[in-house]
């Protein structure tokens, strides 16, 4: 078998990893949701401190490394005290969390968040005050002194990442679009993940998410849309049009009830696909490459509707595309594959890769070897 390139996971939320289990029993009161998971993990976040938010992230890192992860996208938002009020040390949240991927032997692309209200028309509350600070120009200083302190770690890069439509109010995105253009920054953004976040941005602002970000000059090929599971025909043109990218984390989204995007759609209008891991309901790239195609083949009832031989597009989703959109110039490594594998037993030669994305899971991965 080829190497195969090691894998990247393009979006993390690592601090989540703590909530496994704590948020799959129906809670009194709570909307039996996507909206009701959030408040759940609000209470975690409310919780963190920068010893807890290395430690959590030093486990959901090495569960990916020894996945077969290399390279993370990092989708950070705790930025200061319970209260709002920032550190003494500004960056201290992020610090960590880079320096638990890197305990971890990871590469890391940081995506700053940009937060500024719960909703259109309402103040962050609670725990959102965390994520928010104050003014755009307060946020944007903080990426720039983080991407001035690694600029020469060849295992960091620092992006921005304007949280979604509902907590980033429209007026911000054409500066922050300029800013990240003008320094070359990974540019990620939660869109369309819930049919709500769309009606409330058509209310606001009467587009759907994608046409808004393409009026306020966001789209680009340095431009992740995260989930993108509600986008019509025409905001998928959009985005395929402008080069952009759409990180899928199917695992993540089946949990949360999300919904199935169409990956037939997006993949005819040419949008470059990654993987992620999200909210770490379980870890494992393999489940994530599959959650991608068998969702698909249950919306259409088609097997191989999209990609005629699906393990090869999957994989390379699942590694080199991921990390181009975290900044890095390739998969930065290889897999080695344990040879007493089931998942390869009396499989031959020409249909390995297939059994391996089809039946293989996290366990198959004997190391990675970098190459860079």
């Amino acid at each position: 078998m080829q190497k195969l390139p090691a894998f990247a996971s393009a979006h993390s939320h690592a601090f989540q990893r703590a909530l496994r289990g704590l948020a799959q029993r129906s809670a009194p009161g709570q909307p039996d949701d996507f909206w009701g998971w959030r408040e759940a993990m609000y209470g975690l976040a409310g919780s963190l401190t920068p010893e807890s938010i290395y430690r959590i992230s030093l486990v959901a890192y090495r569960e990916l490394a020894a996945a077969g992860v290399l390279t993370v996208g990092e989708f950070h938002y705790v930025h200061h005290q319970s209260d709002g009020t920032p550190y003494a040390d500004r960056t201290v949240m992020s610090d960590a969390v880079i320096r638990a991927a890197k305990d971890a032997g990871l590469r890391i692309a940081l995506l700053r968040v940009i937060y500024a209200r719960g909703a259109p028309g309402q103040p962050a509350v609670g725990a959102q005050l965390r994520f928010c600070d104050g003014s755009l120009e307060k946020g944007l200083s903080d990426v720039e002194a983080l991407a001035r302190r690694y600029a020469a770690d060849a295992d960091v890069r620092i992006g921005v990442a304007p949280h979604s439509v509902r907590a980033v109010p429209p007026e911000w995105l054409d500066d922050i679009a300029r800013f990240a253009f003008a320094n070359a920054l990974p540019f990620h953004m939660h869109v369309a993940e819930q049919p709500a976040e769309v009606e409330a941005c058509q209310a606001e602002t009467k587009h759907r998410p994608v046409e808004l970000l393409a009026e306020h000059g966001v789209l680009s090929d340095q431009f992740v849309a995260i989930h993108a599971t509600h986008v019509t025909p025409a905001e998928a043109a959009l985005l395929g049009q402008a080069g952009c990218f759409v990180c899928l984390c199917p695992t993540t989204e089946r949990d949360l009830g999300d919904g199935l995007p169409d990956l037939g759609l997006l993949i005819a209008e040419n949008v470059r696909l990654c993987l992620g891991v999200d909210g770490y309901a379980m870890c494992d790239p393999f489940e994530e490459m599959r959650g991608a195609i068998l969702g698909e083949r249950l919306r259409t009832g088609r097997r191989f509707g999209p990609w005629p031989c699906p393990a090869e597009r999957l994989w390379k989703c699942a590694s080199e595309t991921g990390a181009h959109a975290l900044g890095f110039d390739d998969a930065g490594g290889y897999l080695e594959i344990r040879k007493d594998t089931a998942a390869l037993d009396l499989v031959a030669e020409e249909h390995r890769l297939d059994a391996l994305v089809f039946s293989g899971s996290a366990c198959v991965i004997e190391r990675i070897v970098r190459t860079c």
